[in-house]
């Protein structure tokens, strides 16, 4: 079986955005619109105080709350666990939106452009079938799909990768699967600690973030 999942390692992770940057560049997401954002977090109290930047979006989890409220099946679970949607069946009630825990989901109900008349560039990648249904991070489902009908390993080969991995200037985002006891994210899960947002609520978040080294004093 196959079971992708993504890595942030909030280590690394300096805010820098790029990954939000290119989810928008790769997807042509209109403004407003961020399927991979990031949080700038402080916490404690002074003068122990830190801050972190947490890559969020879509978790594809193992039992996605937003699947089983959808009145159209348009959201949708494949047997590699990414969670998709059928912009065809969506009727944009939104329930998957009130849903989701991680509020990953977005609806637009009309078109908009950056400097409100569409440059030639957004007018080329306008996608109408993504107004008034719900829409997500898919995981770049599109690229990991070209990638493995020419034999690519996805994680591993950028043609294959999600575009947010592939941009990350710090190496702070891995992504591979987990079933696989020889991917390069194995070792990452193996070696320091790690956690899944809101993982009590039962929905097997396939998104795991590090936070320390294993067994570190």
């Amino acid at each position: 079986m196959t079971r992708y999942a993504m890595v942030a390692d909030l280590r690394r992770c300096v805010g820098c955005q790029t990954c939000t940057a290119a989810c928008k560049h790769a997807n042509a997401t209109p403004p407003g619109v961020q399927w991979r954002r990031v949080l700038d977090m402080e916490f404690g109290e002074y003068p122990e105080v830190q801050r972190a930047f947490v890559p969020v979006g879509c978790q594809h989890c193992e039992d996605p709350p937003c699947l089983p409220v959808c009145p159209t099946t348009a959201t949708k679970q494949r047997a590699d666990g990414i969670v998709t949607v059928d912009y065809d069946l969506c009727i944009g009630c939104a329930y998957c939106a009130v849903a989701c825990p991680y509020q990953a989901r977005y609806k637009t109900n009309r078109a908009s452009f950056a400097f409100g008349e569409a440059t030639a560039s957004e007018a080329s990648r306008h996608d109408a079938s993504r107004l008034a249904v719900a829409t997500k991070c898919s995981f770049c489902v599109d690229r990991i799909d070209a990638g493995l009908a020419r034999g690519l390993k996805p994680g591993t080969d950028p043609e294959a990768t999600p575009a947010c991995v592939n941009a990350c200037i710090s190496v702070a985002l891995a992504f591979g699967d987990l079933d696989d006891p020889q991917d390069p994210i194995q070792p990452l899960l193996a070696q320091n600690q790690h956690f899944r947002m809101h993982e009590e609520l039962g929905t097997g978040p396939g998104f795991y973030y590090l936070w320390d080294r294993e067994n570190a004093s």
